[in-house]
C-alpha cells in the first residue's frame, strides 16, 4: 500500500495508467519527429572515436547478447541500452526541454525504451506511449525540482523518468514501480560539474551509464527487490537533504509539456541556437567576409552566459576538443560564420584547431543584456532577455568590421524552437544528412517510412533497420 501517497507511487501510477488514446495526434506526430531526429544522431555517431571506445569496452566486458545494435552486432540488453543512449547523446544534436531554472534532453529516454521494446515485442503504439511517459515526467521534474541550481546534473531527473517509462514497458505493478523509483533515484545523483569547462567526453556519456543502471534496477524490482519508496518525503530523503519539495499532482498531468520540447537546427548547445541563426542571417544579408571582422558582440540571457559564455561554468575561449567546442558560444559563432553550417564535421579536432576559427572565436565577446550578473534572482527580473526565458530565446548579435561598418540583429527564437517547430521535411533532411555516411538511401527511406507510420508497426521492424546502420 502507498503510505501517505508518496511521490514515487504517484509517478508510478501516472506511468502505468496512461493509454495511447490519451495522446493527442499532434503529440504523436511530434514524438515521431523527435524519434527520427534521434536516429539521425545514432547514425552519425556509430563510428566516432568516443563511441568506438565505449563499444570496445562493452565487447570486452560482456561478449555475446541478443539485442541487435548499429555497427556492433549484438549486445546484452542492458549494455545495448547503454550503447543506444550514448549514440543518441554523443553528437549533442538531440532535443531539449527548457525550464526556467534548468534544462534536459528528453531523447535520453529513447535508447533503453528501444531495447525494452525489443525484449517485450512491443508495438509502435506501446513504444510511443512509453516515450511520451518518459518525456513528460522528465520535463515536469525540470519545472518542479530544477536540480541544476543545486549543483546536480539534469540527468538526475532522467533517472526518474526513464525508470518510470521502463516500468511501464516491462509491465511492473504500481508497488514494484515505486520500489524501482526508490532504488534508482537513491543510487544515482550525478553532478553538473561534467558540463563545466574544460568539458570532457563524459558530458556525452553520463546518460548512457544511467540507462544501463536503470535497466538493471527495473528488472530487479520486477523480481521483487524493494527500495525506499518515501524517497522524496521521508527521513534523510530528497526534500530534507536537497531542500527541494516535489509536491505535484500527477493525476492532473495530460502530457502538456511535450509540445514545448524543441529540436536543434544547429549542432551546438541549445541556448546558442538563436545567436547562431542571427550570425548566418547577418552574413548572408550583408555578404560579410569573416576575415574582415574586427569584433563580435553577443548579448544573451543569464543561462547562456553562465553555461556557454564564460560565466559560472568556466572559461569558453580555450577550445581544442569537440566537447568544449559545442559548449562554447564563441566557437560556434566563429565556426558558423566561416563554414555556413554547424554539423558534426565542424567539431572534428582538425577543424577545431585550424587558425581561422581559433583566431575568430577570440573576437567574440559574450555578456547579458543587463551588464550585471549577480544576484541571479534580481537579474532575472531586470534583464529583459533573462526575464523572457524560457518562453523566448532572446539574443542580439553585433558584428563590427575592420572598415568601421557594423551590423546588428536581435532574435527571440530560432527555427526548431517550439514557437517555430521544424517541419517533417526538414527533420527528414537533417536525418539524411546525419546518416549519409552510415546508411544508404534505401535504408534511410525504410527508416523514415517506419517511423512516420510507427503505430502500424512492431518495434522489432524498426530495431532491425537500425541494426543495419554502420554495416554498409
Amino acid at each position: 500500500m502507498a503510505e501517505n501517497n508518496p511521490q514515487t507511487y504517484q509517478i508510478a501510477k501516472f506511468a502505468l495508467s496512461r493509454n495511447y488514446k490519451d495522446l493527442k495526434p499532434k503529440t504523436i506526430d511530434q514524438l515521431k519527429k523527435h524519434l527520427l531526429d534521434s536516429i539521425g544522431s545514432i547514425a552519425d555517431a556509430v563510428n566516432r572515436p568516443t563511441i568506438q571506445k565505449l563499444s570496445s569496452y562493452i565487447t570486452e566486458l560482456s561478449a555475446g547478447g541478443k539485442c541487435p545494435v548499429p555497427g556492433a552486432g549484438k549486445m546484452p540488453f542492458d549494455r545495448a541500452a547503454q550503447y543506444y543512449t550514448a549514440l543518441i547523446r554523443y553528437p549533442d544534436f538531440m532535443d531539449n526541454y527548457l525550464g526556467k531554472e534548468a534544462t534536459c534532453h528528453p531523447s535520453d529516454n529513447i535508447g533503453p525504451l528501444l531495447v525494452a521494446a525489443q525484449m517485450t515485442n512491443a508495438s509502435g503504439e506501446e513504444f510511443l506511449l512509453g516515450m511520451a511517459v518518459g518525456y513528460e515526467i522528465e520535463c515536469r521534474l525540470v519545472e518542479e525540482i530544477p536540480v541544476m541550481i543545486k549543483g546536480f546534473d539534469h540527468t538526475l531527473l532522467l533517472v526518474y523518468s526513464l525508470t518510470a517509462a521502463l516500468c511501464r514497458m516491462f509491465g511492473l505493478s504500481e508497488t514494484q514501480s515505486a520500489n524501482a523509483l526508490g532504488i534508482a533515484c537513491g543510487s544515482m545523483n550525478p553532478l553538473v560539474t561534467c558540463r563545466a569547462s574544460y568539458t570532457r567526453e563524459w558530458k556525452g556519456l553520463m546518460s548512457s551509464l544511467i540507462a544501463l543502471n536503470c535497466m538493471n534496477i527495473v528488472l530487479m524490482a520486477k523480481e521483487g527487490v524493494t527500495g525506499p519508496t518515501q524517497l522524496f518525503e521521508g527521513e534523510k530523503g530528497f526534500e530534507k537533504e536537497i531542500g527541494m519539495k516535489l509536491k505535484y499532482n500527477w493525476n492532473e498531468d495530460n502530457f502538456d509539456l511535450i509540445p514545448k520540447c524543441v529540436l536543434k537546427i544547429y549542432n551546438a548547445e541549445v541556448h546558442t541556437q538563436s545567436l547562431i541563426e542571427a550570425a548566418l542571417e547577418l552574413k548572408t544579408k550583408h555578404n560579410i567576409d569573416p576575415m574582415a571582422i574586427e569584433k563580435i558582440d553577443a548579448a544573451t540571457f543569464l543561462t547562456t552566459y553562465h553555461i556557454v559564455g564564460g560565466g559560472e561554468y568556466g572559461e569558453r575561449t580555450t577550445v581544442f576538443s569537440k566537447e568544449q567546442a559545442d559548449h562554447s558560444l564563441p566557437y560556434v559563432i566563429a565556426a558558423v560564420l566561416l563554414d555556413d553550417q554547424l554539423y558534426p564535421e565542424q567539431f572534428l579536432e582538425k577543424r577545431i584547431n585550424r587558425p581561422d576559427v581559433q583566431q575568430l572565436l577570440k573576437k567574440v565577446k559574450v555578456h547579458t543584456k543587463f551588464p550585471i550578473h549577480e544576484p541571479k534572482k534580481v537579474i532575472g527580473m531586470v534583464d529583459p532577455y533573462t526575464k523572457a526565458y524560457p518562453d523566448k530565446l532572446m539574443g542580439e548579435l553585433k558584428i563590427r568590421l575592420k572598415n568601421g561598418k557594423e551590423y546588428v540583429l536581435e532574435k527571440e527564437d530560432y527555427y526548431g524552437f517550439h514557437t517555430k517547430p521544424m517541419s517533417w521535411n526538414d527533420v527528414k533532411k537533417k536525418f539524411k544528412k546525419l546518416s549519409q555516411e552510415n546508411a544508404d538511401k534505401e535504408l534511410q527511406n525504410e527508416i523514415i517510412d517506419v517511423v512516420s507510420n510507427l503505430q502500424k508497426h512492431k518495434m522489432k521492424e524498426l530495431i532491425n533497420l537500425l541494426a543495419r546502420i554502420g554495416n554498409r
